[in-house]
């Protein structure tokens, strides 16, 4: 099959012939039909977060069941599926818990043992799988507790980016941080999951949706999914216009979507009493977050979202249902398909910031 691999980091993608083992137990061979560019996998193609070479990337899939191996009752050939990296093993004090997106297990379970074949491989040489999924390739073989079975009526393009983007997008706002209908909320970074995070804003009842970008465009599209009212952060200090559209007070909620260490500490200077910061965006290792300790007084928080704290196998199908049903609007926010060949001028376009998601469709 065809797939995109990194060989060396910091480093492109080269479109190369890989080998595909057939499933075994509780696996399950996909044909990926889309494929959205997110800029984690930039993350890791520039060195922002280590990763071993050669490996395929991608984590934002959806696709049908070609194949299921063994023990594997959840699904079966022909369901369509959208892929998660917040694969869990179900058992551990995390996801009993009712938290499977911090699964303490998954890297060591999920995992094919030592001295099985890999699930990728090139020329005999192997491949590692990248996030439990590696879906830049024409088919993924993956853990069963790593996907989805969703409603056939929805288009796989669309259905995509909510493996990944919408979730985390959606999840911060409905599960991290639990926002309260008639709230004010501030999203920090317009890109494809701040979008979501605006989208979830307005669906859990936001009064006031408050966008913060430097592209215009993006404001402008931020707009068109509910926010109302925008931010150019590059003309304005988007504290101080935050602090003066609240009367100095603050906000409640403010949302971190570009992964920086200067939008993180914004976020939490938009904050008023009691307030809670949430960074979605992923801040490359090493780098470290400031907050003036004496604010702390006021109970403010400032915390992370792994992937919008999903419980995936039960949000997923309820997402998908809002954009079938009109609430949830995503055929905005893919700027463009793609091919697979197309894929390193996708992430050049990404660097640029003037794109919301690219799909790859296979």
């Amino acid at each position: 099959m065809k797939a995109a691999v990194l060989n060396s980091v910091p480093g492109r993608l080269d479109i190369e012939d890989v080998q595909i083992d057939s499933p075994g137990p509780r696996e399950v061979l996909i044909q990926t039909k889309a494929a959205g560019l997110c800029h984690s996998d930039l993350h890791f193609m520039e060195g922002s977060y280590p990763h071993p070479c050669p490996t395929v990337l991608g984590h934002e899939s959806a696709g049908i069941v070609l194949e299921v191996g063994s023990d594997v009752d959840y699904v079966e050939a022909g369901d369509h599926v959208i892929t998660c990296l917040s694969a869990f093993c179900g058992h551990c004090e995390r996801c009993l818990a009712g938290f499977p997106s911090t699964c303490m297990n998954k890297n060591t379970e999920l995992v094919r043992k030592p001295g099985r074949p890999p699930r990728l491989s090139r020329a005999g040489e192997d491949i590692h799988h990248f996030l439990h999924l590696s879906s830049f390739a024409e088919q993924m073989l993956v853990h069963e507790h790593a996907l989805v079975k969703i409603n056939k009526d929805m288009p796989f393009d669309k259905a995509a980016l909510i493996g990944c983007g919408v979730t985390t997008g959606l999840g911060a706002v409905f599960r991290t941080a639990k926002v309260e209908p008639g709230s004010t909320v501030v999203v920090v970074g317009c890109g494809g999951i701040g979008l979501s995070a605006v989208q979830g804003a307005r669906i859990a009842g936001a009064n006031r949706v408050v966008a913060v970008d430097m592209v215009s465009s993006k404001l402008e599209l931020a707009q068109q999914l509910g926010a109302t009212h925008v931010i150019d952060a590059g003309k304005v200090d988007a504290v101080e216009a935050v602090k003066e559209m609240t009367d100095g007070l603050g906000v409640p909620y403010a949302f971190e979507a570009v992964g920086t260490k200067t939008t993180a500490e914004q976020c939490f200077k938009m904050l008023g009493r009691g307030g809670k910061a949430v960074v979605i965006g992923l801040i490359p290792v090493g780098t470290m977050i400031e907050v003036h300790g004496v604010e702390l007084i006021d109970e403010k928080t400032l915390t992370g979202s792994n992937m919008g704290s999903n419980q995936f196998r039960t949000d997923m199908p309820r997402f998908v249902d809002m954009y079938l049903d009109g609430r949830l609007k995503l055929d905005e926010m893919v700027s463009k398909t793609i091919t697979l060949d197309e894929i390193n001028e996708g992430f050049d376009e990404m660097k640029t910031g003037k794109v919301a998601r690219s799909v790859i469709v296979f």
